[in-house]
């Protein structure tokens, strides 16, 4: 009985195969195995070793709900992912997401793919069927991948570029007021 002890937060375990640990900068005991993650200091958690100098650092992003399900992510038994944006959902949700053809961060609008095939494709189809020159500088836009604000300059169907960063993951402003 008790093959896991953890004496800092006085708990048992007869499934060792859970791989427990504690981690001390958490304050709590987490599973997977110690060997597998690694705490960062900024984030206030614990990711996968495979994230380590991979991700997007925003200060205690695992202390918030799931954007999806909404349960809290800090102490929750339910694997994670990190966005490309560093925010956090749980895996499970992130693949329902996906299931409902939701490609951006529920929280800030980023894309969650690096999309370069996409947009390559994109782009060709759009010069070989779409191309108007009376829509260029009709409006303005903010990028939701690098959050540049620009002119807009629809293509077919209404998608409008970024032209810093050459994403469709755009959103129609009001133009940008200049100081006096």
């Amino acid at each position: 009985m008790g093959e896991y002890f953890c004496s800092t937060c006085k708990f048992l375990d007869d499934d060792v195969d859970k791989e427990q640990y504690h981690c001390k900068d958490c304050g709590i005991c987490r599973v997977g195995g110690k060997e597998k993650f690694f705490h960062c200091q900024k984030c206030g958690s614990c990711y996968s070793v495979t994230l380590r100098d991979k991700h997007r650092c925003i200060e205690d992003s695992m202390k918030n709900n799931c954007p999806i399900c909404y349960e809290y992510l800090f102490d929750s038994l339910r694997e994670t992912s990190v966005l490309r944006c560093g925010h956090t959902m749980h895996l499970q949700c992130f693949h329902e997401m996906l299931k409902h053809d939701k490609f951006t961060c529920p929280m800030c609008s980023m894309s969650i793919f690096d999309m370069e095939k996409f947009l390559s494709a994109l782009d060709a189809e759009i010069e070989a069927n779409f191309l108007r020159t009376d829509y260029m500088g009709k409006g303005w836009m903010v990028c939701n991948d690098c959050r540049d604000t620009t002119r807009v300059y629809p293509g077919m169907a209404g998608l409008r570029k970024c032209c810093h960063c050459q994403s469709y993951n755009t959103c129609r402003v009001a133009p940008p007021v200049l100081p006096a």
